[in-house]
C-alpha cells in the first residue's frame, strides 16, 4: 500500500513538474514573439526613413508613401494599415538604438509609448513600464495622471534628466513623494461632499490602483491603526509597508486643508513606531498626510525642525491639467 501511495505521489510530482514546464515555455514563446515582432517593426520603420531621406520626401508624398504602401503589404496581414505604419516609423525615428528587448514591452505597449509628445516623458514611460512591470492598462492610467510630470515638479533639471533615462529608482523617503497625487479611480465627483471615513472607505475598496498611484514597493498593512496613550486611543488611516526602503509607511487622510495640527499628530504617530513597532531590520517609518489642499508656507514652518521623515501632500479626484504640468515641467528643464 505503502508503495502504491509513493508511485501515485511521484506520478503526481512528474505531472506537476510537466505543467510548470509547459507554463515556462508558453511564457517564454509568447516573450520571444513579442520581442521579435518589435524588433521587425523597428526595421520596417528604419526602412521607410531611409527610404524617405533618400528620395528627400515632403509630408504631403510620405502620407501617400504609408498609404501606398498600406495597400501592398495587405496580403501579409491585418497588421499594416497606414497607421501602424506610422507607428512603426515613429519606433525607429523616437528610438534610433531599438527599444527594449527584454520582452517585458509589447507592441501595444510601445503604440501607448509612442503617442507621448515629450521626449523626456517618452523616455520615462519605457523605462518605468520595464522597472514595474506595468500593464498596457496600467501604463495607459500614469500616462493620462500625468506621473513623469508630477514626479518631475519637485527635482531640477539635473533630476528630471535622469527621470527620463532610469525611470523612478526608490533610494530615500523622498522619492516616495508625488505632487499631486490622483485619486481619479475612486469616481468620487469634485463637487461631491464626504467625510474622510468615506474616503478612506472608498480607498480601501480601490485599494490595488491605490496602491498602484502610490508606486512600486508599498504593501498593505492595516487601516485605523490604533495606538493608546493613559487609555486614549489614536487611529492612523492606513499603514503600509515599503519593501525597497524597508520601513513604514504612515498615511493620514485630510478631507481639508492640511494643519499644524495635523503635523504633529503624525509625528507623534512616527515617535510611536520608532519605539513600538520598528525591529532592528527596520527603517525609520515615514509618514504622509494626504490633504485637499495645503498652504505651502504655512506647512514649510509646521515642518521645520522635525527630524522625522514626514510629508504633507495633496489628493486630487480628478485627472491634472496637461498643459499646465508640461508648461511647468519645460520651465524646470530650461533652467540652466
Amino acid at each position: 500500500m505503502q508503495d502504491k501511495n509513493n508511485l501515485i505521489s511521484k506520478y503526481q510530482n512528474l505531472a506537476s513538474d510537466i505543467g510548470q514546464l509547459l507554463k515556462q515555455g508558453q511564457k517564454l514563446a509568447i516573450s520571444s514573439v513579442s520581442t521579435i515582432l518589435l524588433q521587425t517593426y523597428w526595421r520596417i520603420g528604419q526602412k521607410i526613413v531611409e527610404y524617405e531621406q533618400q528620395g528627400n520626401l515632403k509630408a504631403e508624398y510620405g502620407s501617400e508613401l504609408l498609404k501606398n504602401l498600406s495597400k501592398e503589404l495587405k496580403h501579409h496581414g491585418k497588421g499594416f494599415s497606414r497607421t501602424n505604419l506610422q507607428y512603426m516609423r515613429l519606433l525607429y525615428l523616437y528610438f534610433p538604438k531599438m527599444p527594449d528587448m527584454s520582452g517585458k514591452l509589447t507592441w501595444s505597449h510601445y503604440i501607448e509609448i509612442l503617442g507621448v509628445e515629450d521626449k523626456f516623458a517618452r523616455s520615462f514611460y519605457e523605462k518605468q513600464c520595464v522597472i514595474e512591470n506595468w500593464s498596457v492598462r496600467e501604463l495607459k492610467r500614469q500616462k493620462n495622471s500625468m506621473l513623469f510630470e508630477r514626479l518631475a515638479l519637485s527635482k531640477n533639471k539635473q533630476e528630471i534628466l535622469k527621470l527620463s533615462k532610469q525611470g523612478q529608482k526608490i533610494m530615500k523617503p523622498e522619492d516616495l513623494i508625488k505632487e499631486p497625487y490622483i485619486l481619479e479611480f475612486l469616481n468620487i465627483p469634485e463637487q461631491n461632499i464626504y467625510s474622510e471615513a468615506e474616503l478612506e472607505q472608498k480607498i480601501i475598496d480601490n485599494l490595488q490602483a491605490f496602491i498602484l498611484e502610490l508606486g512600486k514597493g508599498f504593501a498593505f498593512v492595516k487601516r485605523q491603526f490604533r495606538i493608546s496613550f493613559d487609555s486614549r486611543h489614536h487611529y492612523i488611516d492606513l499603514v503600509f509597508y515599503h519593501r525597497i526602503l524597508r520601513c513604514f509607511v504612515l498615511i493620514d487622510l485630510k478631507i481639508g486643508e492640511a494643519d499644524h495640527a495635523d503635523v504633529g499628530q503624525m509625528n507623534m504617530y512616527l515617535n510611536y513606531f520608532k519605539a513600538e513597532e520598528n525591529t532592528g531590520q527596520d527603517n525609520e517609518p515615514v509618514g504622509i498626510i494626504l490633504s485637499a489642499g495645503k498652504n505651502k508656507i504655512k506647512m514649510e514652518y509646521a515642518l521645520g525642525g522635525i527630524s522625522n521623515k514626514l510629508f504633507v501632500s495633496k489628493y486630487q479626484l480628478y485627472l491634472p491639467n496637461k498643459e499646465d504640468l508640461e508648461n511647468e515641467v519645460a520651465r524646470l528643464l530650461s533652467q540652466t
